[in-house]
């Protein structure tokens, strides 16, 4: 989970409109307007027309290359040239891989595969290295003979990241020799140079060293972990290649290398959990493609699945996906069917049944993967479906045959997920039939807005009815609503279905969201496109603000995907010294501030441990008010990572939340005692 700190959010729709002027001269006709604009207007003809060349347009519009120019966009560089590298791997060639952050703030990626051929290209005229490094769309992955299979199947990636450098150099060592060429914003400084023989202990490979360009990115700062999670990844679904990431910056290694390669991977997603059976496995290999599936099931309630085609995590699924899921729901039914282990015959285990405690990696490789535009999100081969469903199919079935007691736990999981669901389902259906969970019925404690458009409109959930009171009488009412949360909502990481909606406050939640729940979610009835979190400063209120995070991760995940949830930034002190007054976030601001005071010594300092020490005006002024808060709008950048911490943090198993505990301990602040 990852708070981003938008800078002072503002919501137009929150600032009063301005009052109409008043016009001395009278108001010109409409056909005096068309004559004056049209005269005015800019010549429209052949010379209006730009053609951008070369890698002008991504430098013009990077966004649609890399996703954006935040931290996001910057690491996405990285993870381009370590395609090409995986790239080399997945057709047999590459074997060790070292990633390097260098203390100049560039970052270096060198491979033991083939080497980019640096022979002159008879299309172009060009060396076949410039061709690749300056030209989008140019690549050996196009044809079928070089890369059977391949993830940047647009042929765009590392020509994208030479656009997006102020510098780079590319060394290739091939056949024995060494060759340079240099790079400045995508355009080569001169033709590729032979520097003699290639080092005797790296023979074959290329190395790409690039600088992000300023000009582009809003932050240079690569940062360890970040990469980090993405190079684990790979490594864990390229079993048996090595993957070295250094940062110069202060001696940080870590070789990564999994012999396991995706069984290790749900291994390490189960590690923190209670396992109810050995990890299942099975691949096949079938016309110049191979599949690999790896799951295994735990006593929690949440799903985590992990899929991939040629290594590129597909975040919204797609046909691979579809098809292990009619898999393995048939597989399962027609077991429990077989052995009698379902008493009506009436009844039958459902594809969301079997979603609580799976923890599974899909793995597929194929030659000409089609993805849902170049960010590579979601598989659309309608081929891939059957494929999945039969391998998956074939594989469970085998399996279950010759571990029965495996198929006998996983039996047993799926139907007491179902039973929750009947469960939860009569709950609904008696909470619909008092009218609760509809969008049209609210719940009581809830303090609406006036604007009934969702884009204008905010919903502040904040602790106690004291917290209530203030933010109810300081707060915007055309646009922000308020709901009071009575003490500590369920820790759901720890609760069936069926006992959230035995809830009130989470019914009350999910009542004021208008979107209903689990099966029935439905985003498009939202009714406030920011909900944000607002709690006191301390202890009970982090916790609070950790269960909230933990419901709307495993039950409404989409409203974090999409960029719904915020946390609101209260301040911690009101400092006064004669006639200064301010309000700070942290012990880190107060004395900086104080040091800009000129350390004086007769000062005042009120700690607020609680929203409800603020009146309405001060609460307004400096949380609520959009043209001053502070907002962390909350986004998951490693969905491996967020799902460990809610298991240690939330979850049953004591002795991995005492090592935490342990290991950060020495940096917590802010504890009420």
């Amino acid at each position: 989970m990852n708070p981003n700190p938008p800078a002072n959010q503002k919501t137009a729709a929150n600032s009063p409109a301005p009052a109409p002027s008043k016009a001395s001269n009278p108001t010109p006709s409409p056909s005096s307007n068309a004559s004056k604009n049209a005269a005015d207007a800019p010549k429209y003809d052949a010379s209006s027309i730009q053609v951008l060349e070369g890698l002008e347009a991504v430098r013009k519009r990077p966004a649609m290359y890399i996703g954006d120019v935040g931290v996001r966009g910057l690491h996405h560089c990285v993870y381009e040239v370590v395609d090409n590298a995986i790239d080399e791997a997945l057709a047999g060639y590459c074997k060790e891989i070292l990633v390097t952050i260098h203390k100049d703030g560039s970052v270096s990626v060198l491979d033991d595969g083939r080497g980019i051929p640096v022979e002159k290209h008879e299309q172009t005229g060009k060396s076949a290295l410039e061709v690749v490094m300056t030209i989008l769309h140019a690549g050996g992955k196009f044809d079928k003979n070089s890369y059977k299979v391949s993830g940047g199947l647009h042929g765009v990636g590392v020509s994208c990241v030479n656009a997006l450098s102020d510098w780079m150099d590319v060394n290739v060592y091939r056949e024995g020799k060494e060759y340079k060429q240099r790079y400045e914003r995508g355009k080569p400084m001169a033709p590729v140079k032979e520097l003699g023989a290639a080092p005797a202990n790296h023979p074959s490979g290329t190395r790409v060293q690039f600088h992000p360009d300023s000009q582009i990115f809003e932050t240079l700062e690569f940062q360890y972990e970040i990469i980090l999670n993405r190079m684990r990844e790979l490594a864990y679904l390229n079993k048996g290649i090595k993957i070295v990431l250094s940062d110069e910056r202060n001696n940080q290694t870590e070789t990564l290398h999994f012999a396991g390669g995706i069984i290790e991977f749900v291994s390490h997603l189960n590690k923190n959990k209670t396992t109810l059976h050995p990890v299942i496995y099975f691949e096949k290999d079938f016309d110049h493609s191979q599949a690999e599936v790896a799951l295994q099931y735990n006593d929690g309630y949440s799903e985590n699945l992990f899929s991939y085609v040629n290594s590129i995590h597909t975040i919204e699924g797609g046909t691979h996906v579809m098809g292990f899921r009619a898999a393995l729901t048939r597989t399962v039914n027609n077991y429990a069917k077989e052995n009698k282990l379902l008493k009506d015959k009436d009844r039958s285990i459902s594809s969301d049944d079997l979603h609580e405690g799976l923890s599974v990696v899909i793995s597929l490789r194929i030659p000409a993967p089609q993805f849902e535009g170049q960010t590579k999100t979601k598989l659309g081969n309608t081929d891939v479906k059957g494929l999945m469903e039969s391998l998956c199919g074939e594989g469970l079935r085998t399996y279950f045959e010759e571990h029965p007691a495996d198929a006998r736990m996983v039996m047993g999981k799926a139907m007491n997920a179902m039973a929750a669901r009947e469960a939860a389902q009569k709950a609904k259906d008696l909470i619909r039939r008092k009218g609760a969970l509809e969008s049209s019925v609210l719940p009581g404690k809830l303090a609406d807005c006036i604007d009934d458009n969702p884009e204008h409109c905010e919903l502040y959930i904040v602790e106690g009815d004291s917290a209530g009171g203030s933010s109810k009488q300081g707060r915007d009412r055309r646009t922000q609503a308020i709901l009071p949360l009575r003490g500590k909502i369920l820790n759901v990481e720890k609760a069936p279905l069926h006992k959230l909606l035995e809830s009130e406050a989470i019914r009350n939640l999910i009542m004021a969201f208008g979107t209903n729940f689990g099966s029935d979610f439905d985003r498009s009835k939202l009714r406030y496109h920011k909900i944000i979190i607002m709690t006191d400063a301390d202890v009970d209120g982090a916790h609070i603000r950790t269960l909230l995070l933990t419901l709307f991760y495993r039950h409404m995940r989409e409203l974090i995907d999409r960029g719904h949830i915020y946390i609101a930034q209260p301040p911690l002190y009101k400092v006064k010294a004669g006639a200064k007054e301010a309000y700070v976030y942290s012990d880190a601001e107060l004395a900086k501030l104080l040091a800009s005071w000129g350390n004086p010594k007769n000062y005042h300092s009120q700690r607020y441990k609680g929203l409800g020490e603020m009146n309405p005006a001060q609460l307004w002024e400096t949380t609520m008010d959009p043209s001053t808060r502070t907002l962390l709008q909350v986004s998951v950048d490693d969905a491996m990572k967020a799902d460990e911490l809610f298991t240690i943090l939330m979850g049953d198993v004591v002795e991995p939340r005492r090592q935490y505990i342990a290991k950060y301990a020495k940096e917590v602040q802010n504890i009420d005692i």
